[in-house]
């Protein structure tokens, strides 16, 4: 149904080609997701699959035409037969849903009878059957990418290509949408997707392609992720010089305020302070002039800074008169707070949640009785692309 053969495929005004000699083909009824970094060449491919560009050297055939002699003519004809979902879900917004939905079917001349007809059963399918008559705006996240999978789908394709369906939505909803997009499948539909969701990809267990700086790395049947450390993380932004400096201090001062032991010196504050960005802008010039600080040698002639050496125990919150001057008016301290620096560092920090289990449903072609009416069950003759009915 898709086949590419050592597939090449080069940009303007870029070295390194999006795809370099990418060979594989998805069957009839397959559901395969595209993994890798950002810049792998997944969105490529789907481009590709789509005819929305022409590789540079090798193959494309989709539903058996050759899309590099596929004329300009001919593939408004092509693509009724090919749906297409993204990230960012493209409705119209000055229309309703049904008339999003319906004006795939008014672009290529469609009877209003059948318009009428299809139009709700599309909706129906992804459980939006009473939001006909509302705007896209007046829709949740979730609610809108299922308008953009109702509007693929009512023109009845034999292949969908979900480009990171779920990229804008939240946890609770993606699995909505990975669920309608496996019962989709099994009515019949080619599903291809391109997805960064590691959790979905290991739990359904499909058959994954993964691509790597437009190179295929593994093409595995009831697949996971895999690796994943080309996936962006989250991590703090390192704070230097005035900032940093400011952080340090209201630190301190907080310390001082609870009557626990300062985990943090004047020294290093202004160790902190004297950092500039612009001479020196790498993070480890702070970690280690902040190193030099910490060991340093003491001198007998030098006081040393006020800073107790015991380990302090869990105390009690000072008394108003043994408040420091610079904080008179500091509220009282709630026992919740009496724990020492050493206590604090060690507490544990929360992780994230699990991504929740997809329950999909094992649902069988018989049983999807929309899904016929909509002709995703069942199989199709050929695969001669030409116009509908």
């Amino acid at each position: 149904m898709i086949r590419f053969e050592n597939v090449t495929k080069r940009y303007r005004g870029t070295a390194k080609p999006a795809l370099d000699q990418v060979s594989f083909e998805v069957l009839r009824g397959e559901f395969v997701f595209l993994v890798g970094a950002s810049g792998s060449g997944k969105s490529s491919c789907l481009r590709l699959i789509l005819r929305e560009d022409i590789a540079t050297s090798g193959n494309v055939l989709v539903l058996g035409r050759d899309l590099r002699t596929l004329a300009n003519r001919k593939v408004p004809y092509f693509r009724r037969h090919v749906g297409a979902v993204f990230q960012d879900f493209r409705l119209l917004p000055n229309k309703t849903v049904f008339q999003n939905v319906a004006f795939t079917l008014q672009v290529i001349g469609s009877s209003r009878g059948f318009i009428k007809q299809a139009v709700p059963e599309a909706l129906a399918l992804v459980g939006l059957a009473d939001k006909q008559k509302r705007m896209p705006h007046e829709l949740s996240g979730g609610e809108q990418q299922r308008v953009a999978i109702a509007r693929a789908l009512v023109n009845r394709p034999q292949v969908l290509l979900a480009d990171e369906p779920t990229g804008n939505l939240d946890p609770a909803t993606s699995i909505d949408i990975m669920q309608l997009l496996a019962r989709i499948n099994a009515g019949g539909t080619t599903i291809v997707m391109a997805t960064h969701e590691a959790g979905f990809v290991d739990q359904m267990k499909r058959r994954v392609i993964e691509l790597r700086g437009g190179q295929m790395m593994r093409d595995e049947r009831h697949g996971g992720y895999g690796d994943t450390s080309g996936l962006p993380r989250l991590q703090p932004e390192q704070v230097r010089g005035a900032a940093a400096a400011a952080a340090l201090t209201a630190v301190l001062e907080l310390q001082r305020e609870v009557g626990i032991e300062p985990t943090v010196t004047d020294a290093e504050i202004a160790v902190a302070a004297a950092v500039d960005i612009a001479d020196d802008p790498s993070t480890a010039s702070v970690a280690s002039a902040l190193a030099e600080v910490r060991p340093a040698p003491v001198d007998p002639d030098v006081p040393a800074p006020a800073v107790a050496e015991a380990p302090v125990e869990a105390a009690p919150a000072p008394s108003p008169e043994e408040r420091p001057a610079s904080a008179p008016n500091a509220p009282s301290v709630p026992p919740e707070w009496q724990v020492s620096a050493a206590q604090s560092a060690a507490a544990p920090r929360p992780t994230t949640q699990p991504v929740p289990v997809i329950d999909i449903p094992e649902v069988e072609v018989e049983e999807l009785g929309l899904a016929e009416r909509l002709g995703l069950a069942g199989e199709r003759g050929d695969d001669e692309v030409g116009p509908t009915s």
